[in-house]
């Protein structure tokens, strides 16, 4: 059936097809997680380290399986050292555990008078609660040992199986693009060139400019972290630029975890500074470093951006929520460029930034006209 037969068919009909379809997808992902998520992950990575690769093929003459496997390992070297990195800054906040237990304990005891003194529960009260919730948690504490041991085996796993798949992507490039270009017709085969140079284009322009925008993240917290006397100032700068990559949620779970740590490492009028320079942090980040640094053709609105996100980690947990956006932003280039899917990119898209650019056409052809 053709699409001209498919807008033939009656309303109920259309809407049953296309939920069946979305059910039949979804149900997909869901049960192939283990195996698309390295795979995506795999793609965003050679898309990366393509052009790193090709100079090593061209300019080295090295032969292509060498030149992948370089690139590779050099990917799992910077992986590496930032792990390094905040692996060292972990044993450090672990050997002064016993402090950090202590001022936990005098800021719970500060906090609970305040309760106290605000809304007249007394401490007997919270300390019930307190320690009810403790022995729920103890109860279920084998279950969540077993649980992270798991986690921890998957992760490897996972990492593994990614940084293979990376280098066959690499090895294969050209196979794959054959692939892709005998699948369709004849007569769509310059679209889905052109598909295919866009998103390797824009993803790898949007991974480029997010390691940046989490470079200068990191610089500017640690920086004003240390400033601030905060103890474990590089690791909160590392945490806090990880996490932005999240978009809007990454920027409130790194607050807490520096308010935390701050409140239990340090005098606890800290904490409102912190909370204030990561407010302010994202709001220059959002309004301005995003833009410019990143500064990606494809504009994605806040709604979808938040919808992805939570759909993301609904379906596929952490990594979801990692690749909802690069996954949206490859169906938005797919929408735009295929005509019975425009509006699907339409919705995507972002209105605001649209009519900026029709204004500044109108202003400029306004300029011209008036021009003696």
């Amino acid at each position: 059936m053709d699409i001209q037969q498919f807008k033939g068919l009656p309303f109920y009909l259309k809407l049953a097809s296309v939920l069946f379809s979305l059910i039949a997808i979804v149900y997909i992902v869901i049960v192939a997680k283990e195996i698309l998520s390295p795979i995506i992950f795999s793609c965003l990575f050679s898309i990366l380290l393509l052009p790193y690769a090709a100079w090593l093929e061209n300019k080295l003459h090295l032969p292509r399986s060498a030149a992948s496997m370089l690139a590779v390992l050099c990917l799992l070297a910077c992986i590496g050292g930032l792990l390094y990195v905040i692996g060292s800054q972990i044993s450090n906040l672990a050997s002064d555990w016993p402090q950090f237990q202590d001022q936990l304990h005098k800021s719970q005891d500060d906090i609970m008078g305040w309760i106290r003194s605000s809304f007249h529960v007394t401490k007997h009260k919270q300390l019930t609660f307190v320690a009810n919730t403790t022995n729920k948690v103890v109860a279920s504490g084998g279950s969540v040992v077993g649980a992270t041991l798991l986690s921890l085996s998957s992760i490897l796993l996972f990492l593994v199986f990614t940084f293979i798949y990376t280098f066959f992507f690499l090895l294969y490039r050209k196979l794959i693009m054959r692939f892709f270009e005998s699948v369709f017709q004849e007569d769509n085969k310059k679209l889905v060139h052109d598909i295919i140079e866009n998103v390797q284009y824009i993803i790898r322009k949007y991974i480029i400019g997010l390691l940046i925008e989490m470079a200068i993240i990191a610089i500017v917290v640690s920086g004003a972290f240390m400033l601030l006397g905060v103890k474990y100032a590089i690791l909160l700068g590392l945490i806090t630029a990880l996490f932005n990559i999240i978009p809007y949620i990454g920027i409130f779970t790194a607050l807490v975890i520096s308010a935390a740590v701050t409140l239990a490492t340090g005098p606890q009028s800290t904490v409102i500074y912190v909370i204030i320079t990561l407010v302010v942090t994202h709001l220059i980040d959002s309004n301005i470093l995003l833009p410019v640094v990143v500064g990606s053709k494809v504009r994605i609105n806040a709604l979808i951006t938040v919808l992805g996100v939570i759909i993301g980690e609904m379906v596929w947990g952490i990594p979801g929520m990692f690749l909802s956006i690069p996954v949206i932003a490859v169906l938005k280039i797919i929408f735009d460029r295929v005509e019975s899917l425009k509006s699907w990119g339409i919705i995507l898209g972002d209105e605001d930034f649209k009519q900026n650019r029709l204004a500044k056409k109108l202003r400029v052809k306004k300029k011209v006209v008036l021009s003696p």
